[in-house]
């Protein structure tokens, strides 16, 4: 007798900066007046130069860990992601893949109502950022390819070249909120700019 199967589960992975939040280096840039940190993975795609950049530019002008956790504590959720992201959470299980890390990444996800978040870790030393411990080396695609593995579904959105191997990797791909020079390298992810076109595609592409 054959035994009937349900159909596969789903699972949205989502990128955090631009997609849920501000980009927080913009943000850190802006407040500081550091025009050298508003380069972000929207604009480099080689994320260790990104980031040994980044700490080389703190460095130079004696930039905290402190002064920039107060940057991202006044930072606020995107316009409509709260309520985006509560909705989806109805519907489908939700992860939160990005290169940013544990410790700017907290905050954020109280004012999101934590969501689960894989990320990285900064090295603090005397309240300097020192260095940066990546989870893992291209973690957005493993963890889909992981998803996958366990027979889920997976459908993702993000912005940036750093998301480009997670939207591959996915069973469906979306661009949010992506600048125009992501938009013309990776044309083969839907171009979206609204959360209600996002919500429609991801439950679309996971039947949810």
């Amino acid at each position: 007798m054959a035994v009937a199967t349900s159909a596969q589960q789903g699972i949205v992975t989502l990128d955090l900066e631009g997609v849920l939040v501000p980009e927080i280096w913009i943000a850190v840039a802006e407040s500081t007046g550091i025009p050298e940190l508003q380069r972000t993975t929207r604009d480099e795609p080689n994320y260790d130069l990104l980031m040994k950049g980044r700490i080389e530019i703190l460095n130079q002008h004696g930039l905290t860990m402190s002064r920039i956790e107060e940057v991202i504590a006044g930072l606020s959720p995107l316009p409509g992601a709260v309520e985006f992201l509560n909705e989806l959470r109805t519907r489908t299980q939700v992860i939160i893949l990005s290169d940013t890390f544990e410790q700017f990444g907290r905050p954020l996800m109280k004012l999101l109502n934590w969501p689960t978040l894989f990320c990285h870790r900064l090295i603090v030393e005397n309240d300097r950022i020192v260095d940066f411990e990546l989870r893992q080396a291209d973690q957005k695609r493993h963890a889909v390819n992981a998803f996958k593995g366990l027979n889920y579904r997976v459908a993702a959105a993000g912005d940036s070249y750093n998301d480009a191997a997670m939207l591959g990797a996915a069973d469906a791909g979306f661009l949010f909120h992506a600048p125009s020079n992501i938009t013309a390298e990776f044309p083969q992810f839907p171009a979206l700019n609204t959360y209600d076109e996002l919500f429609a595609h991801l439950t679309a592409a996971l039947n949810c």
